[in-house]
């Protein structure tokens, strides 16, 4: 064990003290940080993200907690309410990211693809206007719509 033990500690003090990198880093190190510093931009936009989010699902809780509203009962109000909202908030976004480039050129045809969805789960609650799994499907589909806009403008990666 000995020998060994002699061997190892030379191989150890054969290798060298410092290692060297194959370029120079320090010039990508410092274009990440002032970089980032510079793009940061306050982001008061998660407020009323989360506000338009709140007032809908109590909406939701409020219309479909009563039990005074029969079963069969057609309760069209929380469905123009969830979407005016978020239409409301929608509109916010897209006018708050109007002057920043999109990541993905395909973003667009995506959101036609949610707001078909919401569409179709609209005619749906058209005949089973108290169905909660569809009210969840479409405030799904509304916070989907939401996240792509603000994924495309301002990704996670950005922010610091």
């Amino acid at each position: 064990m000995n020998n060994q033990s002699k061997k190892m500690k030379e191989q150890l003090e054969a290798l060298p003290n410092e290692l060297t990198p194959s370029r120079d880093l320090w010039p990508g190190i410092e274009l990440a940080l002032t970089g980032a510093q510079e793009e940061r931009k306050p982001n008061r936009w998660p407020v009323a993200v989360a506000a338009g989010l709140i007032v809908p699902a109590v909406l939701v809780w409020l219309f479909m907690s009563q039990s005074q509203v029969p079963v069969n009962t057609p309760n069209p109000t929380v469905v123009a309410q969830m979407s005016k909202q978020f239409e409301s908030q929608k509109a916010s976004l897209l006018v708050a990211y109007q002057d920043q480039n999109a990541l993905a050129d395909n973003w667009q045809g995506q959101l036609t693809e949610l707001e078909s969805a919401a569409e179709a789960i609209k005619a749906a609650l058209k005949n089973d206007p108290n169905n909660m799994a569809l009210l969840r499907m479409l405030q799904s589909v509304y916070q989907q719509q939401i996240d792509l806009i603000e994924r495309v403008h301002a990704p996670k990666w950005q922010q610091i």
